[in-house]
């Protein structure tokens, strides 16, 4: 039975994570008047915008004891999107021209995304809503609310009651590894992209970088300017696929790896064999709700987490259970904002949900159209072109505008680049248009 909300009184929430989709909840959550505490193992606000030169001790994070670094993020990562489509629709993320330490380029650092997120916080008075240092240990229902065990950073347990809990932990931090037949046996060294941070210890090495997407791509030529090659494999490139890059003298693209073998070889399923000394997995990440005790309803089976409503509720523990910010290829923080705002209204009870049996028929129907497409289920979250259609339907919901003209052309836009000259997409573009759209747009509404 799911625990039940009122529908007339604020309730005592619980938030799970400060990066960009807990603030953003906790934030719609306080406007709709409820009492909200968001624990945060960390010690500041931003989530895996918080760089940190520490890496895990475990190179690959396979090791389920090992301590956690929740960052991913590497010293030279800039935005996947310009800042203005990105960033939180009544909060633009626009230059800060009266700082000259931020970054104003359309596609900043992760410095200025962090400096952006704190700067969020502050102007909604946030962090006096967090418990910094304090992570969520166990998230389980207690009769008709939710039991929250948190341990402080002295090691003091505490267990609470709660009227509803919204879990925005993020999903950057336990790394899916590439299968490679006979890496058991190959000599080498290997690395996820969750523990790169700079290109240094690649030096004069000959690397083999598993990926080709953002990440991948990004590492692969951040290492070009140290390792004596570069080698990437992407399973998306057809099998005879082998090309030296335009740019660099060391950095090629191959089809997927066919086997590794323990004379230190890699060879790629073009035919191509090279002597490598470091393989590093650009091949994303796994949800992980380590925390989170269901009795086995909410399962992640092959990176779906289901049985969810709309990528946020779970029909049988709706709606005082809710997942912020897990679909990807998506507007991110704008997002996280919309996501937020259907929940802490449905919470109040000033939007419904449909019934439970509902909700599973959409669930079901949902699950057979990617199934009827043939789309693997790690693709269940990933929203892509439908991401602007989802975005207008939780909008419809809560009563707030549809995605602006601007925003839609741009973050279509901005993928297509990503996808196609993802060496230069950051510094070189065509749609100033539609940049002077949104700036027309956010001086219309006084936002900046």
């Amino acid at each position: 039975m799911a625990p039940a909300c009122s529908p007339t009184n604020s309730l005592h929430v619980a938030v799970i994570g400060a990066g960009a989709a807990g603030l953003a909840a906790a934030r719609e959550l306080r406007r709709e008047s409820h009492s909200v505490i968001i624990f945060e193992r960390g010690t500041q606000v931003g989530g895996l915008w918080v760089y940190t030169p520490q890496t895990e001790p475990d190179p690959l994070s396979l090791d389920p004891n090992r301590t956690v670094v929740h960052s991913s993020v590497y010293d030279s990562l800039r935005t996947n999107l310009p800042r203005e489509c990105m960033g939180y629709r009544d909060f633009p993320f626009v230059p800060r021209n009266d700082d000259a330490s931020r970054d104003p380029r359309r596609y900043p650092s992760h410095r200025e995304v962090l400096a952006y997120l704190q700067n969020f916080a502050r102007e909604f008075n946030l962090e006096e809503m967090v418990r910094f240092e304090t992570e969520v240990v166990c998230v389980e229902p207690e009769g008709q609310k939710w039991k929250i065990q948190s341990k402080s950073s002295d090691g003091i347990f505490k267990d609470e009651i709660f009227d509803s809990v919204v879990v925005c932990n993020g999903h950057y931090t336990e790394p899916r590894i590439a299968h490679v037949p006979g890496i058991d046996s190959w000599p080498g060294k290997q690395i996820h992209s969750h523990n790169y941070r700079v290109p240094d210890p690649f030096k004069d090495e000959v690397v083999v970088v598993i990926g080709n997407f953002a990440s991948g791509s990004d590492i692969s030529r951040d290492i070009t300017g140290v390792a004596k090659e570069v080698h990437i494999a992407s399973r998306s490139n057809p099998s005879e696929t082998y090309q030296k890059l335009l740019g660099s003298n060391n950095l090629w693209l191959h089809s997927m790896i066919e086997s590794a073998r323990k004379d230190g070889s890699i060879i790629f399923q073009n035919g191509k064999v090279v002597q490598a000394d470091t393989i590093v997995h650009c091949t994303g990440y796994k949800y992980h709700f380590p925390f989170l005790n269901t009795n086995g309803y909410i399962t992640v089976e092959d990176n779906c987490v289901g049985p969810l409503y709309k990528h946020v509720f779970p029909p049988a523990l709706a709606p005082t259970l809710s997942f912020i910010g897990l679909p990807w290829m998506t507007l991110q923080f704008f997002m996280f904002e919309l996501q937020s705002k259907w929940v802490a209204a449905v919470l109040s009870g000033r939007v419904m949900l449909p019934s439970e049996d509902k909700m599973m028929e959409d669930v079901t129907a949902f699950y057979a159209k990617r199934d009827a497409n043939k789309l693997p289920k790690r693709y269940t979250h990933k929203l892509g072109e439908c991401q602007v259609d989802y975005l207008n339907w939780i909008a419809d919901q809560v009563g707030a505008p549809p995605v602006e003209h601007w925003r839609a052309k741009e973050v279509h836009g901005g993928y297509l680049r990503l996808a196609t000259q993802s060496d230069t997409f950051r510094d070189k573009w065509d749609d100033d248009h539609l940049i002077l759209e949104a700036y027309e747009d956010f001086l219309r509404q006084k936002l900046i």
